[in-house]
């Protein structure tokens, strides 16, 4: 069996000092390379909390958090920095591409974080993750001259930039119409199946969730379901 790339084990958050609310009760999950899963929820149910922990930008308040076999309790700002850096892309509901830059300016962002300036080999990887997106001819348009779906386009290929192991995608296609929501679901897909990329997709949207292989239902802060889609249909 393989290495687990995420694990959770009787994990809880929570927030506020003298008045607590707890947004994760006891959460234990595990996830493996090649994964793609949905995890589904209502608003207000913790998946953007948990989305904080699956990408090291928060700390438990209890139990632990395990990605690419380390401890997030043991790691400093810096030691979390690196494992994002090392492991985690992330897609959201807006883009967030920087206006100002290029297509391929803002896939090289996360070389240029690491490195200063992108190195021959990175500029070489953006300009094939840009091509397999199919956005070969649009490398110098910035995000202004791009239609939405083409942004989000981008954003997926600047979140597989450096070889990413793991993608969170938040609400990916919240903001897309139909068409542009299937074309890239269907990137993601692809990646996943040719790459052995695990895809994490936070949604509240039921029916996207039902194309993914595996769905983990948050309900107010613990898991209400984790297993095949196929089983979560007969519900």
């Amino acid at each position: 069996m393989l290495e687990p790339l995420i694990h959770l084990s009787n994990v809880g958050k929570a927030y506020g000092s003298e008045v607590k609310t707890l947004a994760l009760k006891d959460v234990s999950l595990t996830v493996r390379k090649g994964e793609f899963a949905a995890i589904l929820g209502p608003s207000g149910s913790g998946k953007s909390t948990l989305l904080n922990l699956l990408g090291a930008l928060d700390r438990p308040s209890g139990g632990e958090v395990r990605i690419g076999g380390a401890s997030l309790a043991e790691q400093d700002a810096g030691g979390l920095a690196m494992i994002r850096q090392k492991h985690l892309g992330f897609v959201f509901q807006f883009h967030y591409l920087l206006p100002d830059f290029s297509a391929i300016e803002n896939v090289l962002i996360p070389s240029m974080i690491v490195h200063g300036s992108p190195r021959r080999e990175d500029v070489a990887e953006a300009k094939d993750l840009l091509e397999r997106v199919g956005l070969k001819d649009f490398l110098g348009r910035r995000p202004g001259q791009l239609s939405g779906g083409q942004q989000q386009r981008v954003a997926i290929a600047r979140a597989l930039a450096r070889k990413r192991s793991i993608v969170l995608a938040d609400e990916p296609t919240g903001n897309l119409d139909t068409e542009n929501s299937r074309s890239a679901f269907e990137l993601m897909r692809q990646f996943n199946r040719e790459n052995q990329i695990t895809f994490l997709i936070i949604t509240h949207d039921t029916e996207l969730a039902r194309k993914a292989d595996r769905i983990i239902e948050i309900v107010d802060g613990k898991v209400a379901y984790d297993g095949l889609t196929e089983s979560f249909r007969k519900k």
